[in-house]
C-alpha cells in the first residue's frame, strides 16, 4: 500500500493516526526537493521512531515508488500539505492506474497559515513562484510577474513561494529587478518565515527597508498584497 503523509509544518504536526500507519510500513521515505525544511531529518527520525531515506526530484518523479507499494507498504512524507505539488497527485494517478491501493493523509500548510498575516485568504489571487536565477546560464525567468500582474488586476493578494536554497537578499534582488522589467511598482511587501511553528516571524515593509535584513530563517515566503481592507491594513501594519 502506498501512503502520502503530510507533515504540516512543524516536526511534531503528524497525526497520530499517520505515526500508527508508519510504524507498520516497511520503508519510509522523505520528499526533500521542494522545501527548506525549519528542522533536521534527525528531528523528524526521533518524532517518528524510525529511520527516513531521503528522496529527490528523479527518485519521486519516476514514479517506481508505486511499483514498490504493490509488494510492500510505503510511506513517503511530505512537508506541509501533501498534495500541494503537481508531483504528488501524480503519484496517486500512477498508484490508481496500476491498480496500488493507496491513502492520503492531508496536513496544515502555508496556504493556511498565511491567515496569520492579517489577510483574507480568499482575497488571494494565483499562487505562484520564485525560481533561483543561474546568470552564468542566462537563467533568469521572470515570468511569475504575470501571475502578480493578474492578481493585482482584480486587486488581489499573491502568495509567493521562494525556491529551495534562496536567500532572502537575492530573493528581494530578483524580485526588484523583475518588477522594473514588467514596469510593476512595489510598496511594502510581508516576508514570513517558518510559519506553523513556534520560530514563525512575520515581517512587513518596504523593498528597500527588507534590504537592510542580514538573513531570515528558510522556509520563508513573500506576499504582495493587493487592495486591503481597513482590518487587513490595520493588522499587517503590526509587522511593520
Amino acid at each position: 500500500m502506498f501512503y502520502l503523509i503530510g507533515l504540516g509544518l512543524n516536526v511534531d504536526e503528524i497525526s497520530k493516526r499517520a505515526l500508527e500507519i508508519l510504524k507498520k510500513c516497511d520503508f519510509i521515505y522523505l520528499e526533500g526537493y521542494t522545501v527548506d525544511f525549519p528542522y533536521t531529518q534527525k528531528d523528524l527520525e526521533k518524532v517518528i521512531g524510525k529511520k527516513i531515506e531521503m528522496k529527490n526530484r528523479d527518485s519521486v518523479e519516476d514514479l517506481n515508488l508505486i511499483k514498490q507499494a504493490k509488494t510492500d507498504d510505503i510511506a513517503l512524507l511530505v512537508y506541509g500539505s501533501p498534495l500541494s505539488a503537481t508531483t504528488h497527485i501524480t503519484l496517486i494517478e500512477e498508484a490508481k492506474k496500476q491498480k496500488c491501493k493507496y491513502e492520503i493523509f492531508h496536513n496544515a500548510s502555508i496556504i493556511d497559515a498565511i491567515a496569520e498575516t492579517g489577510l483574507q485568504v480568499y482575497k488571494f489571487g494565483k499562487i505562484t513562484s520564485m525560481p533561483a536565477w543561474i546568470p552564468e546560464k542566462s537563467f533568469k525567468p521572470t515570468s511569475f510577474m504575470e501571475i502578480l500582474k493578474q492578481n493585482l488586476s482584480i486587486k488581489a493578494h499573491t502568495l509567493v513561494l521562494i525556491d529551495i536554497g534562496l536567500d532572502l537578499n537575492k530573493a528581494l534582488a530578483q524580485l526588484e529587478e523583475s518588477a522594473k522589467q514588467h514596469k510593476i511598482k512595489l510598496e511594502k511587501i510581508a516576508v514570513c518565515s517558518q510559519l506553523g511553528t513556534p520560530n514563525r516571524k512575520i515581517i512587513y515593509r518596504t523593498l528597500e527597508q527588507l534590504k537592510k535584513i542580514k538573513e531570515i530563517a528558510k522556509p520563508y515566503c513573500i506576499i504582495i498584497p493587493g487592495e486591503l481592507h481597513f482590518v487587513e491594513k490595520e493588522f499587517l501594519e503590526g509587522f511593520s
